[in-house]
């Protein structure tokens, strides 16, 4: 059976790190920009291939024969693959949620939800470091 989890982890990687490139870039422009709806579809569709991922790496290892010694280095991945996958989802609904609303008018209201992708951003960053090894 081929291995789904190398396929598709690349994916939300590039998804989300655009998507957050593109919120830095909005920041410069009006609040209502196209810009920041771009940048929303993209968390959004980095989020739901991020589901994806996460669900594949847990198949691939369970396919595989994993040494003893490397059990813990999996687990870390995995918890971490969780964390960052509940909070990059629960960003994405948040920032689709405010748009719909109208409230990201403001950048008192925009500039929080960029540094949250920031966050979201050193998670992945975390997440993917751990898989490496």
């Amino acid at each position: 059976m081929l291995p789904l989890h190398p396929l598709l982890v690349h994916l939300p990687i590039g998804l989300l790190v655009t998507a957050a490139i593109i919120d830095l870039a909005a920041l410069r422009t009006c609040p209502r920009a196209v810009l920041r709806h771009v940048a929303t579809g993209l968390y959004l569709a980095g989020a739901a291939t991020l589901v994806a991922t996460y669900f594949s790496g847990r198949a691939d290892a369970e396919a595989l024969r994993i040494p003893g010694m490397a059990h813990s280095v999996v687990n870390e991945h995995w918890n971490w693959a969780f964390r960052t996958t509940i909070y990059i989802n629960i960003l994405s609904i948040t920032r689709l949620a405010l748009a719909w609303s109208g409230r990201l008018t403001s950048r008192s209201v925009w500039l929080p939800i960029v540094a949250a992708g920031i966050v979201g951003i050193v998670l992945l960053v975390q997440t993917a470091e751990r898989g490496g090894r």
